[in-house]
Parts: C-alpha cells; structure tokens; sequence
C-alpha cells in the first residue's frame, strides 16, 4: 500500500467516525430536545389542570356559600313570619282577656286544676282577673301576688311540690313548635 493510500484511508475513517459522531450528537441534541418538549407538555398540561380543578373548586365553594346564604335567608325570613305571626296570637290572646267568654275559660281551667291537684290550691294570676278568680276559686285565689302573664291562671299545691302553669303564655310556649309547624 502507498502512503497516499494509507492517508486517504485514515481519512475516510476519521470522516467516518467524524460522521458517526454528528450523528450521535445529534441524535442525543433531538432526544434532549425532544425530552424538554415533553416535559414543558407535561408541566403546561398539569398546570392547565391544577388550574381547573383550582377553578372547579373555588365554583364550588362559591356554589356553596350561596346555597348556604340563600337558605340563611330563608330561615330567617321565616324565623320573622313565625315571630310575626306568633305576636299576632299573643295579641289574640290578650283580645281574649276581654271576650266574654274568657271568665268561663278561667272558670274551666280552675276546675281543671282542681281535678288535677286536689281541693287545696294555692291560685294566682293577673290583676285584671282577680274578681273572676275570686269567684271562680274562692278561697284558694291569692288576690295578693298578681303575676305578669297574658291570660290564664298559676296553680300550685299548699307545699309547693306541685305546680300546674295555665298562663296563656306558658300554654303557647309549651305548644309554640307545634304552631310553628302550622306557619307557612
């Protein structure tokens, strides 16, 4: 073999190789290239969904928040028609108070007390119904200690162990759910 020969031959391989090596470099320059690609797809993709989901659930809690006021409202709206409407039968039982018939409601519920509590009653009630108390419990009304209620009468034994409330306003207490379950 000639020198020139040899010289050409060592340079077509180091072409060769130069060759092979452009193309490993630029093999891995397009996989580093494409993994940055994929990786900046990746971070853009979670960041859309972390995004979402941020929204969704800020949507929802909003959602919420007015589901919660919208019913915040309505029960309030409620709690002051039942108020309202619970004023208006206090005010009807304080109308009663001067309906005729009312000293016969007082005259029934001391009889009820009675039954219930025996002959010896210890009776109060408003200052306004002490005549009809009078004559309805005789001996047993205590004219003395009027009480502050809308209507109705108080009665306990002698020795205070039993008590029997018919005010108009522990009668509407006792029954005030019940009235609200009538209330629209």
């Amino acid at each position: 073999m000639s020198l020139e020969r040899l010289i050409e031959e060592i340079r077509l391989r180091a072409e060769r190789e130069l060759d092979d090596e452009r193309k490993l470099g630029d093999a891995q320059e397009k996989a580093i290239l494409d993994e940055r690609e994929r990786r900046v797809r990746q971070l853009v993709d979670e960041g859309q969904k972390l995004a979402e989901t941020d929204a969704a659930r800020e949507r929802a809690q909003k959602l919420a928040s007015a589901k919660l006021q919208a019913r915040k409202l309505v029960y309030e709206t409620r709690e002051r028609q039942t108020a309202q409407a619970l004023a208006t039968v206090r005010e009807s039982l304080a109308e009663f108070t001067e309906d005729p018939e009312y000293p016969a409601a007082l005259k029934r519920m001391v009889a009820f007390a009675t039954d219930r509590l025996g002959k010896q009653l210890h009776i109060v009630g408003r200052a306004e119904d002490a005549s009809v108390l009078r004559a309805a419990a005789g001996k047993n009304f205590d004219p003395d200690h009027p009480v502050p209620i809308l209507g109705g009468l108080i009665a306990e034994t002698p020795d205070g162990n039993r008590r029997l409330n018919l005010s108009f306003d522990e009668l509407l207490r006792l029954r005030e759910d019940e009235v609200r379950s009538l209330l629209p």
